[in-house]
């Protein structure tokens, strides 16, 4: 089964630039977009309803902003939106699918470069996340969570650590989050195959930082640590554009 996440930046924009192609031509098992910046009733009935897939959306209530899709060729034995808690719901930014052998977590985690509120939002609804993992571990079945989680975990996941110490994306706090998240019980999968640095999942459009592979690996998969044995490969598709994300992806027994 082959997984892939990727933050599209304007799912509009990005079936402009060839993403229903690009699926149709790749043909991922489940496919779980990030950044959707749209409301169903705004996709045309070919970004909608793509053959072969069945297609769930969580949209914020702002308009043009954030937003979660999930397309999935299995049927879902249930398929879920958001943590229950309303002032991060109200953001569309969870998807939960659960399937016969693990529960898969969609999920755009906010930034927070814009403003202290928006740094104290992030971090509160890192929190908030963690506690419902802890409830979904308890479950015993297997989890797997993707998605733009807006933090770089560690300097060699980023191009640049020393300037952006005091960056949003790369303050101790956050990091020392994702830390936290992975001793609860997680594991980062692309590290189980790979530990060199220079792979990155996001550039600064703006700086052309993408030819120079200046850049950052803010997009992740995680799985408890039980159903990691089931990964067989996890990889970055950098070459794919269309956004200032590249996809990732993992493949599951």
């Amino acid at each position: 089964m082959k997984i892939i996440s990727w933050n599209v930046n304007g799912i509009r924009s990005a079936a402009k630039k060839g993403l229903i192609e690009w699926i149709n031509s790749g043909q991922p098992d489940i496919l779980c977009l990030q950044e959707t910046k749209a409301e169903p009733g705004q996709l045309e009935k070919a970004i909608r309803e793509i053959p072969g897939y069945s297609s769930y959306f969580s949209s914020a209530e702002k308009k043009g902003y954030s937003g979660v899709a999930l397309y999935t060729k299995t049927l879902p034995v249930t398929v879920g939106f958001g943590m229950g808690v309303p002032r991060f719901d109200s953001e569309g930014r969870m998807i939960i699918a659960e399937y016969d052998e693990f529960f898969i977590f969609n999920v755009y985690f906010p930034n927070g470069k814009q403003s202290q509120e928006r740094l104290d939002y992030k971090m509160e609804f890192y929190d908030a996340f963690l506690e419902t993992m802890k409830s979904y571990l308890a479950i015993g079945k297997g989890i797997i969570v993707c998605g733009d989680v807006n933090t770089a975990h560690t300097e060699i996941d980023l191009a640049r650590p020393r300037e952006n110490e005091k960056v949003s994306g790369f303050l101790p706090m956050e990091r020392a989050w994702i830390d936290k998240f992975l001793a609860t019980g997680f594991v980062d999968t692309f590290r189980i195959f790979n530990s060199s640095g220079g792979n990155y999942t996001w550039w600064d459009l703006k700086s052309g930082a993408r030819a120079r592979n200046v850049g950052w690996r803010i997009d992740y998969f995680f799985s408890d640590k039980a159903f990691s044995s089931k990964i067989k490969n996890a990889f970055i598709l950098r070459d794919v554009m269309g956004s200032d994300h590249c996809p990732i992806g993992i493949e599951v027994e």
